[in-house]
């Protein structure tokens, strides 16, 4: 409670109450719904949303320095459509990949310069390259929606390849969470992307290298993204392209501001992925259990993340000054 007895809605933990309605959901799910709580489902649970949590943990590097990436899904389908084309074209796999790795980078970077020393807001440089990447290659480098994974490819392997029955792409979120986790909390570059997002004024007068931590932010991402997009080209043994106009990019901020990440920056961690991750993992399935037709689900997720992004709101101020004046 505050000083003239309103409750003091910060002092809420988003994420110990997102994680409470998970477990719930989910015993409710196992008593009510035949089947949930079989071992087969609950591996294809998790995997569902492994690839999604994969690129949330690259959306949420992003939105704690005070940021966001809506290229992360164009780039994902785009470069790997590019290198499954290349491949079907005759090109060698090294040059393919060392071309999509490199388009990726430049992506990425172009991304951070125009953000960190155009001082473009990024909501508007994101969107416009994510629509550039998917216009460019589905228009000049590639020649249908979905292209499919050359036979014997090590992509193709990949996505065949278990472990105790659990597909390969739990064990890349699991890895990939793990080092983000490492890089976040124990590496000085980590810090310094909590610094910048918490207060960016404050970090650059300290001498933290804000610029360049942006551009860095940004690369990562889409290298985030490619290593989800090669994934999602394993268990499919294809990439559509028509996935870029999918609701996958809200299902990535859903994941990760309903997980407790605050768009105003500097909090948030691996953690909150897996809690946001856990929720629409289980809440997807049992929609599709239940047979909940798809533009209600879609519905159902656009009700959450307003809903999420309101309670951000609440939680976590832009910053300290739009907290005081509450009528602003």
């Amino acid at each position: 409670m505050n000083a003239i007895g309103w409750p003091n809605f910060r002092s809420l933990n988003q994420e110990g109450i997102v994680f409470a309605i998970a477990i719930v959901l989910f015993v409710a799910a196992a008593i009510g719904l035949p089947g949930f709580i079989s071992p087969n489902n609950l591996v294809a649970i998790v995997r569902s949303v492994s690839v999604l949590g994969i690129l949330a943990l690259g959306m949420a590097v992003v939105i704690i320095g005070r940021g966001i990436d809506l290229s992360a899904v164009a780039i994902m389908a785009m470069s790997v459509a590019w290198y499954l084309q290349l491949l079907n074209s005759g090109t060698p796999d090294g040059l393919a990949f060392a071309y999509v790795l490199a388009g990726v980078l430049a992506i990425g970077l172009l991304n951070g310069f125009l953000v960190a020393y155009a001082d473009v807001p990024a909501i508007f440089v994101t969107l416009a390259t994510g629509s550039f990447v998917f216009g460019y290659v589905r228009s000049q480098l590639i020649t249908q929606d979905a292209v499919p994974v050359p036979q014997g490819h090590w992509v193709e392997l990949l996505g065949g390849l278990r472990f105790l029955d659990i597909p390969i792409e739990v064990f890349v979120f699991a890895g990939l969470a793990f080092l983000v986790f490492l890089f976040l909390r124990y590496t000085k570059w980590g810090r310094y992307i909590y610094f910048a997002g918490d207060n960016p004024v404050a970090a650059r007068n300290i001498g933290i290298p804000v610029r360049p931590m942006l551009v860095l932010r940004y690369v990562l991402s889409a290298l985030v993204a490619l290593i989800a997009g090669l994934l999602t080209a394993a268990s499919l043994h294809s990439i559509n392209t028509r996935v870029v106009n999918s609701t996958l990019l809200y299902d990535i901020v859903l994941v990760a501001v309903i997980g407790g990440i605050g768009l105003s920056g500097g909090r948030g961690g691996v953690r909150n992925v897996l809690v946001g991750a856990a929720l629409i993992g289980i809440l997807l399935n049992a929609m599709t259990i239940i047979d909940i037709p798809l533009l209600y689900q879609n519905l159902i997720k656009a009700a959450i993340l307003l809903a999420a992004i309101i309670v951000d709101g609440i939680i976590n101020p832009r910053d300290e000054q739009t907290a005081q004046q509450g009528d602003i």
